[in-house]
């Protein structure tokens, strides 16, 4: 069995996600802020449940425990909670950052201990292009003429993250991903995006790779993505 944790999994990617790792025969654990909304996902997809705040110390850390004691490891771990903040300010930036950013530290350094106990312990980092300074500056990209401050500039920070425990963790392989512009909550302003279950895939091809896979990239369905 492998056994699977992923934040942010109540709706959106993270949900078709789990239910696309559960029908390759994974456990899956669904984390969510919300209790409510975090049972009602896992009931309807036949997944497990636990509370997972990334903005919360104690929540993060109430959740790995409760995997720990469950399964005594943990194969694979998927950051895709993530917000979207489109004013500028102290405030925006403060939510931003303490989710997308200093919310997969959380995460990450409490699940370290039970990943070091799997066999392929593989951590996913759902990403942006949007944080690519390679995108944002190509006039040809779509991701030149889109302002998104607060948004470009944690998901560049993320990438970082993923590259910086690639090189001090050698034993577990850490990607970063781009899933594709996806019509979810986040983007629902936008009116655009294309169906989740196929940006869900670039999330799951990541997320089985084997013990031969990369490690400390940036990667869309195509491939690697300069950033």
């Amino acid at each position: 069995m492998t056994i699977t944790l992923i934040t942010g999994a109540n709706k959106g990617i993270g949900f078709e996600t789990a239910k696309q790792l559960l029908e390759l025969g994974h456990v899956v654990y669904i984390g969510a802020r919300d209790a409510e909304r975090g049972e009602k996902a896992a009931a309807q997809l036949g997944a497990r449940f636990v509370q997972l705040d990334v903005t919360d110390e104690a929540s993060v850390a109430s959740a790995l425990t409760t995997i720990d004691a469950a399964e005594g490891r943990l194969d694979i771990l998927v950051h895709n909670a993530g917000i979207l903040e489109t004013e500028v300010n102290g405030p925006a930036a403060l939510r931003s950052f303490d989710t997308n950013v200093v919310g997969i530290v959380r995460v990450t350094e409490a699940a370290l201990p039970l990943l070091r106990k799997s066999s392929n312990p593989n951590v996913v980092t759902v990403s942006s292009s949007m944080g690519s300074f390679w995108a944002v500056t190509n006039p040809e990209r779509p991701e030149f003429a889109m302002p998104l401050h607060l948004y470009a500039a944690s998901k560049s920070a993320v990438t970082m993250l993923t590259l910086q425990y690639a090189k001090s963790q050698p034993g577990i392989k850490f990607n970063a991903l781009e899933p594709g512009t996806t019509a979810t909550d986040m983007t629902a302003a936008f009116g655009i995006g294309r169906p989740v279950t196929e940006s869900a895939r670039v999330v799951v091809r990541l997320a089985t790779l084997d013990s031969s896979g990369p490690t400390g990239t940036l990667q869309d369905e195509a491939g690697e993505l300069a950033w």
